[in-house]
This record gives C-alpha cells, sequence and structure tokens, in this order.
C-alpha cells in the first residue's frame, strides 16, 4: 500500500481544507483524494521533483534580505492544492469587493473631508499617528477617484471554519506571479485530476490587470503606454516585476528610464522619448519621487508626483493608499463598511486590541504569552511576537517597545489556522495555511477566483511568510454551482 495516501492522515483537532474529522474527504476533494491515493509512492516523488525543477528553470525566487546563505531563494512549492468549494467562493468574493468599496470611500475621505474622522468613527490620533498617511496627496483626485487598483487581502480560517481578514495590503502587494507559475505547473502535472475537479482559471489575470491600468489612461486615450516601473534587481519581487511586464507585453522600468519634462512622463528608448500615460508601480511611496518624498532617493523619479497632480500620468497603486495598510487602521475597517457603505461586513476582522487604547493596552501586555503581537507598518511576519511561541525574554522585549509606542502596535488572539495535507517526507502532515486573493479595480471590482495559498512548512508554525520559511501552494476554486456540498460547511462560511 503506498504510504502517500490519506487513510492515516491527521487533522490533528484543526480545520483541515480537504479531509473531514472522520477522514473522509470534504465535497469537492473526492477525485483529488481518490486519485492522489491511487498513485504510487515513487509516482508522487517524481511529479513533486518535476515541478520543484520546472520552478527552478523558470527562475521562480525571492529575497531574504540579510541571510547569511544567500539572497536568493527558490520559492518552496507543494503539489497537494487547497480546494475552496463554489458556494465559499462567492461569499468572499462579495465579501472582498465590499471590502475594496469602503476602502477606497476611506482613502478618498481623509485624503479630502474626513468625514469619518469628524463624525468620530476614528479618532484624529490614529490617523495623524499613522506612518503611512501622507500629507503630500491632501487633495489630489486619482482617475475616476479610484485609489486601491490592486489589492491583496490576507484571510485566514479558525478553528471553527469561519473565514476572517487578516489584513489588508494595498501599496504593493505581491506574490500573485506564484499563483499563475504555481498554476502552470500544476496542469502539466496533474491534467487530469484539474480537468475532472472543474477548476476555475486564473490564466486571464495579466489582460485583466492590462484593462485595469488602461482604465486610468489620461484624457481617455484608446491606446496608452502603460509601463511597469521597479527599484530594480535587487528587490525581492524582482522576479514577478518582470513577470507581469512579459505577460503584459509592456515595458519593465526604472526610474532612470523616466523623467518628466513640462509635467509630463516620458521615457527613454532607442528611438528617443516616448510620453508614458499609465505606471505600474512596484515602489513605496517614500522613494517614488525625491522632490515630494525622500530627497535621498535614488530609485524614483524626479517629479513625478507634479505630473500626477496635473493629470498627467497615472499611478498604480495611488500615492498615499498605504495609510490602509496600517495594522490599527485595519482594526476600524468593520466601522468603514457600516459608515460608507451601510451594510454588514461580510467578512469579519479577527478580534484586535489597540495597544494606543488604554484598556486593550493593560489587557495585551497581561496576556502577552496568548496573543500575537504585530507592529503597525511592518509586513513579511516581521515585528511579531507569537505570544504561545515565545520565550520570557522576547515578551518582556515587546511590552518595552508596546510601552515605549502603544499607537504601533495591535494584538490579536493566536488563530488555530486551518490546515492542508502537504508532502513531508514520505507521508503526509497537515501544515496551516492563509489564503490571499487579489482584487483588481477598474471599470468594476474583478477578483481571481483562488489567490496565493501561503503554507506554513516549518511543522507547528503559524508564520506563513516565504522569508519565514513559509512556501505556497495551489488554490483551485471549483467552478460548479450544483456541487454536493456539506450543510455544516454551508453554515459555517454564511
Amino acid at each position: 500500500m503506498p504510504s502517500f495516501n490519506f487513510d492515516d492522515y491527521d487533522t490533528g483537532g484543526f480545520f483541515d481544507e480537504l479531509i473531514r474529522p472522520n477522514g473522509k474527504p470534504r465535497s469537492g476533494s473526492e477525485i483529488l483524494v481518490e486519485r492522489i491515493s491511487e498513485l504510487p509512492d515513487e509516482e508522487l516523488r517524481l511529479r513533486q521533483d518535476a515541478i520543484d525543477k520546472a520552478l527552478l528553470r523558470m527562475g521562480i525566487t525571492f529575497t531574504v534580505y540579510g541571510d547569511e546563505s544567500g539572497t536568493e531563494k527558490i520559492f518552496p512549492f507543494d503539489l497537494i492544492p487547497r480546494i475552496v468549494q463554489a458556494f465559499e467562493w462567492h461569499h468572499i468574493e462579495a465579501g472582498l469587493k465590499q471590502r475594496i468599496r469602503a476602502l477606497n470611500h476611506f482613502i478618498d475621505d481623509i485624503y479630502h473631508d474626513q468625514h469619518i474622522i469628524k463624525e468620530g468613527i476614528i479618532p484624529r490620533e490614529m490617523l495623524e499617528k499613522a506612518k503611512s498617511f501622507r500629507p503630500q496627496c491632501v487633495g489630489l483626485k486619482p482617475p475616476h477617484r479610484i485609489w486601491c487598483h490592486i489589492t491583496g487581502t490576507d484571510l485566514v480560517r479558525d478553528k471553527d471554519g469561519g473565514i476572517y481578514v487578516l489584513e489588508d495590503n494595498l501599496r504593493c502587494p505581491s506574490g500573485v506571479s506564484y499563483v499563475l507559475q504555481n498554476r502552470s505547473v500544476m496542469k502539466r502535472s496533474f491534467p487530469k485530476i484539474f480537468a475532472d475537479s472543474k477548476v476555475r482559471p486564473v490564466i486571464d489575470y495579466p489582460s485583466r490587470l492590462y484593462q485595469t491600468l488602461a482604465h486610468l489612461s489620461p484624457h481617455g486615450k484608446p491606446d496608452p503606454t502603460i509601463v511597469v516601473l521597479t527599484p530594480g534587481i535587487y528587490n525581492s519581487a524582482y522576479y514577478e516585476h518582470s513577470f507581469l511586464a512579459q505577460q503584459m507585453g509592456i515595458p519593465l522600468v526604472q526610474g532612470e528610464d523616466l523623467l518628466v519634462q513640462d509635467d509630463c512622463v516620458y521615457m527613454r528608448n532607442t528611438e528617443g522619448f516616448q510620453q508614458v500615460d499609465v505606471i505600474y508601480r512596484r515602489i513605496d511611496d517614500d522613494f517614488m519621487d525625491p522632490e515630494a518624498f525622500r530627497a535621498d532617493s535614488m530609485l524614483g523619479v524626479p517629479g513625478l508626483m507634479r505630473a500626477y497632480r496635473q493629470g498627467n500620468v497615472a499611478l498604480a497603486n495611488a500615492p498615499g493608499t498605504g495609510v490602509a495598510d496600517d495594522k490599527v487602521i485595519y482594526a476600524y475597517v468593520p466601522d468603514m463598511i457600516k459608515f460608507y457603505l451601510n451594510e454588514t461586513p461580510s467578512i469579519p476582522n479577527v478580534k484586535t486590541y489597540i495597544c494606543e487604547r488604554e484598556d486593550d493596552r493593560k489587557y495585551v501586555l497581561e496576556h502577552l504569552s496568548e496573543l500575537v503581537v504585530k507592529a503597525a507598518n511592518e509586513a513579511g511576519g516581521y515585528g511579531m511576537l507569537i505570544g504561545p511561541h515565545s520565550t520570557k525574554e522576547e515578551q518582556d522585549k515587546f511590552a518595552a517597545l508596546i510601552q515605549a509606542d502603544p499607537r504601533n502596535y495591535i494584538a490579536q488572539p493566536t488563530l488555530s489556522l486551518s490546515r492542508v495535507p502537504t508532502v513531508v517526507g514520505d507521508h503526509f502532515e497537515g501544515r496551516h495555511v492563509d489564503l490571499r486573493p487579489y482584487v483588481l479595480y477598474g471599470e468594476s471590482i474583478w477578483v481571481l477566483p483562488g489567490g496565493l495559498t501561503r503554507v506554513a512548512l516549518k511543522k507547528g508554525s503559524l508564520v506563513v511568510n516565504s522569508s519565514q520559511g513559509g512556501g505556497s501552494k495551489d488554490t483551485w476554486v471549483l467552478a460548479d454551482l450544483d456541487l454536493a456540498q456539506d450543510q455544516s460547511d454551508v453554515d459555517k462560511v454564511l
């Protein structure tokens, strides 16, 4: 009997995305579980090896700064996919569209009339102390009043089966290239299982992204010149920058390739200069324009914000959107949904304690061993304390940090993240996962059916970030809305 089967798989008391507590596959997972179990062990290993070699040839890498063993890493991939049933995806999609609409209203409001502040929904000091609030953006009116064109929202499932929003990423969300390449290698490795499972495609993301960017074209130019602006080859997501530019068929440029003249942006090319209409920027606000932000930046384009203010070039995402990435501001998104849309949030936040509030801070300091503490503006798994896995020394360090700068910290309960079977040696073990769907906001709001399932490859770890030892899985959203479902699953989600 093959050792790569699910008969002895232990869900460990966690919600498992493929296998029920009774050992049976969840609805929609039957075909995958049955076919994988039938494969000889050597065949499964060969397919995993083939996928690893394909990803290596493709150059699918990310950069870890400060790693003594080398900064360039191959992004780990596990061949057992995560499966999302159609009814569940419908709920997720609707909730994400609702959230993005509210966040866009919020960003536009705080750079203009600040109604949400004046009405006391968000305390003024929370906004004034937000490190990512950009005074340079006050009064800006981006094309169609859309600020957040490309968003990656991190979702998690707790042991109760419910789905929660963990955080929003509106500055330069990364990872979608891995979604597309993961799908490419999975379709080649398991074509029959993939076809029989009726999985929704993700291949049209680059064309959707291009349409989103083209929609921003100043003065409605029918055939705009669009570029991807990258900080360069040493950026952690450079592979993705080049991949998306290639997939969209548009130039990949660095700051030195662009110049501003008469408040218009031009690109240097072999024929001279060509005016640029839309810039998909993969560079943070601080480094985008040394005239408007950090004067010491060598990565940006002097005068870019002048051209933007004049409406001669569009930027995606708009500068200033990072204020909605602030983990303290995140805590108020349910209030934003009620305030701007007069709706109840479809997908709840994880319960969040804001350390700037005295009562919350007192509770957090007394329960550091139980909570996850996060810095408001850090990403990639940095600036975090996972209480149950921390030492007393680490807890004391974070207590001092919180007391010194309470506005910079929030805390949340330690969630029992859902798991997915993962190849470990010669058998399957459960590993914790999250999900980052990608949302495009152009003429309408579109959600990529699936997203990046990040997996914590270290046993027992809850940190899924690639820089902290995580990897990824393909995410299969099932297309058949009439697929038989277990009512308990439906109830947990809805």
